[in-house]
């Protein structure tokens, strides 16, 4: 599985090595294979069928990058779904919810009324793990690394394979 995470970013790296590859591009393919480290309660879903949703709280940084990297693409025979929400309230049926840098005044409150296991918080923003969200993800030159509060991610009940989280940085 981390040949697949590590495949998928370099594919991006090669897809565009006449382009610069964009921070928001490397971190959508990071997104996506969340969907394939991560096992959601049985809760998260209405069914079988039923879609990955990744919802983006705020000022949508990834522009095209998001909806061009799920496309098509299906994890555990889901497919994926974006949704754009203005309030952390509308997130209830989110599976992957991405928490903008825009909102960072109200990072506290937004991680506080996501309520319900199973929601994925994802943001990009110093101190966003350390505040209660599950992943932070971050640049370091060109390499997105993660941050991962276990503790926030225990209390949505979500399992965080082993493998994913030998890349990943803990913190309380």
């Amino acid at each position: 599985m981390l040949r697949v995470l590590a495949f998928t970013i370099g594919a991006i790296w090669a897809a565009t090595a006449d382009a610069e590859v964009e921070e928001y591009q490397l971190k959508a393919a990071v997104v996506y294979n969340f969907a394939k480290f991560v096992e959601w309660p049985p809760q998260s879903f209405t069914s079988a069928s039923e879609p990955i949703a990744v919802c983006i709280v705020g000022q949508d940084p990834f522009g095209n990058w998001l909806g061009e990297t799920l496309a098509g693409r299906m994890v555990g025979g889901r497919r994926f779904v974006i949704r754009h929400a203005s309030e952390p309230q509308e997130a209830g049926r989110c599976q992957i919810l991405f928490v903008s840098s825009s909102e960072r005044k109200r990072f506290r409150n937004i991680l506080a009324e996501v309520k319900g296991d199973g929601v994925l918080t994802v943001g990009d923003t110093p101190g966003f793990a350390a505040l209660g969200g599950v992943v932070n993800l971050r640049l370091d030159g060109e390499t997105v690394r993660m941050e991962v509060n276990l503790e926030s991610a225990k209390q949505k009940k979500l399992q965080i394979s082993a493998k994913l989280l030998s890349l990943a940085q803990i913190v309380k």
